[in-house]
């Protein structure tokens, strides 16, 4: 059963609790703390995606540097660097947009967002936040001589890898599986095992594909993600952290000594994301600043100015 993590008051009132499940793990590998069910399997949604980029680094992908190895790791917000980045990984092999599989989508910045709009493009699957990915698996389909129509099929050579991946890190059992928001399949797993794989990938020797994940995305948080994110501003804070978000509330992390957390928001919503993850990073120990203590308690506006706080529940971490 999940429990009460982050509350929003305004003007002195309680408003709303978001509920969750939330695990720590101390260096070892053991948990430190767990709050509700953590062993049962989720969908990671877009925090697999390091799973997926490991895999890719292991069939011969070879970026032609950190940022493209990071945006291959993406939940990007479409923004012109972002869409930038994809282009040019798409053309180095020789695939335009169209050869993208994800769903078209319109960017999750709210400027590049109405760029697009304003410039009567609409939606476009380079937009889409996943499309750093989609285009990393085209090249190493390319790589490998596989198909690269269909390569979201389960059944596709690059799936099965994906998957004996996931099941290597994790040591989930085989189940069924789901179909992600971008149309590729995803491997159920607990959020215990979740925060294991990135302690892994925090502490693997800098050589393995796991540690050249973990460090791409240090290297540019702001590919991985976008302007104002919580995995930009959590690790521009945090030196050393690795962290990824995924839908529906799913966020996961590792400090570079292999403590970790994984946690799931029941309902999703994102405003409850800031204040937990720095909740979390508070009791792993990382030492506290100014800009933790800022970003720990986002305000709550009425007509313009501050009326409220959404914030960890006191004493629940």
């Amino acid at each position: 059963m999940s429990v009460e993590l982050v509350e929003v008051v305004r003007s002195g009132f309680r408003e709303c609790v978001h509920r969750g499940n939330v695990v720590l793990l101390a260096p070892d590998g053991e948990p430190t703390l767990t709050l509700g069910e953590v062993h049962l399997p989720i969908f990671p949604r877009s925090t697999n995606k390091p799973l997926q980029a490991i895999t890719l680094l292991r069939h011969g992908f070879e970026p032609v540097d950190d940022a493209e190895l990071a945006i291959a790791t993406a939940s990007h917000y479409g923004e012109p660097d972002h869409v930038a980045l994809v282009r040019r990984l798409l053309e180095r092999f020789g695939f335009g947009e169209k050869s993208l599989e994800c769903p078209p989508d319109l960017p999750q910045d709210e400027h590049a967002r109405a760029a697009a709009m304003s410039g009567a493009r609409g939606p476009r699957r380079i937009y889409m936040n996943c499309s750093g990915k989609h285009a990393a698996m085209l090249a190493t389909c390319a790589i490998n001589g596989w198909p690269t129509e269909g390569y979201l099929d389960a059944a596709h050579p690059l799936q099965q890898a994906v998957s004996r991946t996931v099941a290597e890190f994790t040591g989930e059992p085989e189940t069924d599986l789901g179909i992600d928001g971008c149309g590729l399949p995803i491997v159920p797993v607990s959020l215990v095992n979740l925060a294991r794989v990135f302690a892994r990938m925090a502490t693997a020797d800098p050589s393995t594909p796991e540690r050249r994940v973990a460090d791409a995305i240090r290297a540019h948080p702001r590919v991985i993600s976008g302007t104002n994110a919580t995995d930009l501003l959590t690790m521009r804070a945090t030196p050393g952290l690795v962290c990824k978000i995924g839908a529906d509330g799913v966020h996961v992390g590792a400090l570079p000594d292999g403590s970790a957390f994984a946690y799931r928001i029941e309902d999703g919503h994102d405003r409850a994301r800031m204040p937990l993850t720095l909740a979390v990073l508070r009791r792993l120990g990382v030492a506290w600043t100014e800009e933790h203590t800022e970003l720990a308690a986002p305000a709550v506006l009425g007509g313009g100015a501050r009326v409220g706080v959404i914030r960890a529940i006191p004493g629940v971490l």
